[in-house]
């Protein structure tokens, strides 16, 4: 079903993560999510498109040209009141769709989107859980932290670009939450993997959220079901972008990369 939002406030929680809280009777019938990890599907419109406003994105792309289509970007849901749905946004420069819109964002602007959908939530029965991220997993990772139960243990590993990054977190268990401090050197995509593997598992079975920069999800997951054991039915894992390529070149390849992520496991590749 489509949906769309008015945006109400937009505020910058870091130098590069936007909050926007959408409102309006467009997001009546937004079902809440049953996820913690939720997102919604947005619909952003070329510069120069012969249409604004509301739209429906299906009949945008039965009437007009492929470029006049809206791009589609996904976004996580930090948190939907059934009046307020809040998203926060990744920024890193003017490159892309999502990012330059989110920063321009400004109230009374529409935003069409679909969903939510979504595939985690902190499991009670798990002895313990093990979230592990960068700033696009942030969303999802604060508001998985505030699901997980009062008598278990969260632990945390992000990565992002300095303090100035940082947002506080919550969890009504017990919190061990590391942030890790990218340098601007070759050696970044090796922070997050180190941190992992360098962990003393507490006891009992794990539940893990990975989600992240591609080549580091890849190299954690490889080490977390081969060398920890854990079940793939215990793990979300999802790359959700890559270094040195575009939103639309990655959702070109991401396919294809996630298939050799399988073959990692099914071969024991290094």
């Amino acid at each position: 079903m489509v949906h769309h939002g008015t945006v109400d406030t937009v505020e910058w929680l870091t130098p590069t993560l936007v909050r926007i809280v959408l409102i309006g009777p467009g997001l009546s019938g937004l079902r809440a999510p049953e996820h913690t990890d939720a997102y919604v599907n947005v619909a952003i419109p070329p510069a120069g498109a012969p249409y604004a406003g509301v739209f429906v994105p299906a009949e945008v792309r039965e009437r007009h040209d492929e470029r006049h289509w809206p791009a589609r970007r996904r976004y996580s849901v930090r948190d939907w009141d059934g009046t307020r749905l809040t998203l926060d946004v990744v920024v890193h420069g003017d490159a892309g769709v999502g990012g330059p819109w989110a920063a321009s964002a400004a109230r009374g602007d529409v935003l069409v989107l679909e969903g939510p959908g979504g595939g985690y939530r902190p499991d009670p029965a798990a002895d313990w859980h093990l979230l592990v991220g960068d700033e696009s997993a942030l969303p999802a990772i604060a508001a998985s932290l505030e699901a997980v139960p009062a008598d278990s243990r969260a632990v945390v590993r992000l990565v992002c670009d300095g303090p100035d990054h940082e947002v506080a977190l919550t969890c009504p268990g017990e919190l061990d939450l590391t942030w890790l401090h990218r340098g601007g050197t070759p050696e970044d995509v090796e922070l997050l993997p180190h941190a992992v593997e360098a962990l003393v598992f507490p006891e009992g079975r794990v539940q893990a959220f990975v989600h992240g920069e591609a080549d580091e999800i890849r190299a954690i997951r490889r080490h977390l079901l081969t060398e920890r054991g854990l079940a793939r039915s215990d793990m979300s894992c999802s790359p959700y972008w890559r270094r040195t390529m575009t939103d639309e070149a990655w959702r070109r390849v991401k396919r294809d990369f996630v298939a050799r992520m399988d073959a990692d496991v099914e071969s024991g590749a290094a």
